[in-house]
């Protein structure tokens, strides 16, 4: 077995340098390797304002899964192992679970631009500052609650049911969360919602988002 922690997390939320260093002590005093799930590490990253090393192997993580597709790239990823003795295994385990392309060097290579130059902290700081500014904006509007801060570009806002027909009558993409909420049903009732920003989302999307969630409120207040 293996220890994984999600960076950052399914619920926003980041694990910071310290967090993951004594999670990895306990799991390695167990005898367990600890595997880092990298989604949006970028996001981490950008947040916490660290280096990417003390954010991993430094803090005694053994395999960083580092993803690009949520951050830009088409359908690449890059798994480093840090302990470079296990690096032939993986090779082997790779093709034998059907996940070597024959063409992979045309994926792997958005890697070498990715991070190159800080594009892929740039792309991250990006989708993490239009997600602060979506958040200030949401915590504005009567009826709008956010349980926990940012930790990366992610949020999970409460509002009135009405607010969500709005907002997706007028074209917003977004998933009610848990996802088996109806749009159907009481207009005054709260549904919580998942929000994700991304490195293409502009600051006119997500202020024309605000603006039609604060009309549709307060409508229903008036």
């Amino acid at each position: 077995g293996a220890l994984s922690l999600t960076q950052a997390t399914e619920a926003g939320a980041a694990y910071t340098v310290e967090q993951v260093t004594r999670l990895a002590e306990m799991a390695h005093a167990a005898g367990v390797p600890v595997h880092m799930d990298g989604t949006r590490f970028a996001n981490a990253v950008a947040r916490l304002g660290c280096s990417p090393a003390d954010l991993t192997w430094r803090a005694g993580v053994d395999v960083l899964c580092l993803g690009a597709t949520k951050n830009g790239a088409l359908a690449a990823e890059a798994v480093i192992l840090f302990n470079e003795s296990k690096a032939w295994e993986f090779e082997l385990r790779r093709k034998r679970g059907g996940h070597l392309w024959s063409k992979m060097r045309y994926m792997s290579a958005q890697m070498e631009a990715y991070l190159s130059d800080g594009l892929w902290l740039r792309l991250a700081a990006h989708a993490n500052a239009m997600a602060d500014r979506l958040a200030e904006g949401l915590r504005t509007i009567p009826g709008v609650t956010i349980d926990a801060p940012l930790g990366a570009n992610m949020m999970f806002p409460r509002f009135p049911r009405r607010g969500h027909r709005a907002l997706i009558a007028a074209g917003a993409l977004y998933y009610l969360w848990p996802g088996d909420q109806s749009l159907e049903g009481p207009d005054d009732e709260a549904l919580q919602c998942r929000l994700v920003c991304s490195w293409a989302t502009t600051t006119e999307q997500v202020d024309a988002f605000i603006a039609t969630l604060r009309a549709a409120l307060a409508a229903q207040a008036a």
